[in-house]
């Protein structure tokens, strides 16, 4: 038997097809495009990631035979995306997107509102599902007395394989609909957002099944036997699978175009008032709370736009050796900030520039900028309970050696650079494909990646990084967008 991982991203769909003990057979990936039809809008065509998923599995299918005796699938997707659906089926308008801004007014409103906070978990981000669908009540009435289900990116994938209106617990729970101390959807936080019961999905847990693959589906792509789709998982909580990430003190920090630390949790202990995310796992009785900032590689990608480097480039000048703090600073606040501000009109901001001031400096000051905000999300997780001895480094930025040690000497963590291979979200959604269909221990299938390198904290070092993150600190509230 063999399994199939989708990771169904921003920019693209990620396919992974693995054997029955998780071990890798082959990969590919299929891209497509984000509109911004106004200033602060973010959609997507839900039928491109069809287009996308039926590309992968016709890839998969010619490049490997064991693709036909896949058995079980597991989709993880970006989170709280609104793909608004009729009472046939049909998609409605674009899917709004997690990064799309637009409803902050209606998030403030159900944000404030009695008894949302206690039973989501969460203050109510402009990004999360439930503003988006006030913001659709408001000002597309004509689509939104038509809206017969409300699906996340996933669960969306799920509808296409199976027929079947399903989702996640881990993904539902950044809607601002779910209770998740209850792990069910709440009638109260329904009420709030103007929304029906009816019109949202039937909840499974993501090791679980959500239905069988579709006989048509089944005989179009060549499958074998029948095919089991499992819950699946919202894309953070399939990276936790992917990487191991299932218990109290175990977790990662992740550098891709946002950063994020993530901490499992045994039990459920939300602070709302610290801007941590609190959601439900992949995984029955188990949680996984997570600081999140809006630019951390992206500070860098936005370096690399105006001084016309690479960011490999500009990280390769700042040398092998880690270097004292700079007396330059940088606010990484390019699109705002959530954990542990929940601002979003933070900007960014450059301080101590001088006449000698080099490129090297600036690219320094922006990336302990972003290891800073970073520090912010462990002290605000630390808040809440969450301890850790090490944590996993993954992503786009963890590729600088430079910045692995700067982030292991903020953080004051060692930090494990998993081998080469396999352990991401794609990872994770095959994982919950086999325990969906085979049933096997979630702690025999959810195992932690070999490791490559440990970089631990400058212990010289640690304490001048210590007083400039208090200074960091200080700099607090940022510039503010013009409005």
């Amino acid at each position: 038997m063999s399994y199939l991982g989708l990771d169904l991203g921003t920019s693209g769909l990620r396919a992974l097809l693995v054997a029955d003990d998780g071990t890798p057979i082959g990969a590919t990936e299929r891209h497509y495009e984000v509109s911004h039809p106004h200033s602060g809008w973010s959609e997507q065509n839900p039928a491109d990631w069809i287009v996308a998923l039926e590309g992968v599995m016709d890839e998969l299918r010619q490049r490997h035979s064991e693709f036909a005796d896949v058995s079980g699938i597991g989709v993880a997707g970006h989170m709280h995306g609104a793909t608004l659906l009729d009472a046939s089926g049909t998609v409605l308008r674009p899917c709004i997107l997690w990064n799309d801004t637009r409803a902050h007014h209606e998030a403030s409103v159900l944000d404030a509102a009695p008894d949302v906070r206690a039973l989501s978990g969460n203050i109510v981000f402009p990004g999360f599902t439930a503003p988006k669908l006030e913001w659709v009540r408001q000002n597309e009435p004509e689509i939104y007395d038509q809206v017969a289900k409300v699906l996340l990116p996933a669960a969306y994938l799920n509808f296409f394989l199976t027929g079947q209106y399903v989702a996640d617990m881990s993904d539902s729970a950044g809607t601002s609909w779910l209770d998740l101390g209850a792990r069910n959807w709440s009638e109260r936080l329904l009420a709030a957002g103007s929304m029906r019961r009816d019109q949202m999905p039937e909840l499974v847990e993501g090791s679980a099944s959500a239905g069988m693959l579709k006989d048509e589906l089944a005989a179009r792509w060549g499958f074998s036997g029948a095919v089991t789709i499992a819950g699946g998982a919202g894309d953070n909580a399939a990276a936790a699978c992917g990487i191991g990430a299932m218990s109290e003190g175990q977790g990662f920090v992740s550098l891709g175009t946002s950063g994020v630390l993530l901490a499992a949790r045994d039990g459920y202990q939300p602070d709302p008032a610290s801007a941590v995310h609190t959601f439900c796992h992949a995984v029955p009785e188990r949680w996984y709370q997570m600081g999140v900032m809006l630019s951390a590689t992206d500070s860098l990608n936005w370096l690399s736009r105006i001084t016309g480097q690479s960011p490999a480039d500009l990280t390769n000048d700042l040398g092998d050796s880690l270097r004292p703090p700079s007396e330059v600073r940088f606010l990484p606040y390019l699109s705002g900030e959530r954990t542990p501000h929940n601002d979003a009109g933070a900007r960014g901001s450059f301080t101590g520039l001088s006449a000698g001031t080099t490129r090297a400096d600036m690219t320094q000051a922006v990336i302990e900028g972003v290891s800073f905000g970073l520090r912010d999300s462990l002290e605000a997780l630390r808040g809440t309970g969450a301890q850790f001895e090490s944590l996993f480094i993954i992503g786009g930025g963890g590729a600088s050696a430079y910045w692995r040690k700067l982030l292991a000497t903020v953080l004051g963590l060692p930090l494990h650079l998993p081998a080469g291979g396999e352990f991401g979200a794609a990872l994770g959604a095959a994982r919950l494909a086999i325990a969906a269909t085979q049933g096997t221990p979630i702690e025999e299938i959810m195992t932690p990646p070999s490791i490559a390198e440990v970089i631990e904290p400058d212990a010289a070092l640690q304490p001048a990084f210590d007083l400039a993150y208090q200074e960091f600190r200080s700099a607090f509230p940022a510039i503010r967008a013009v409005t």
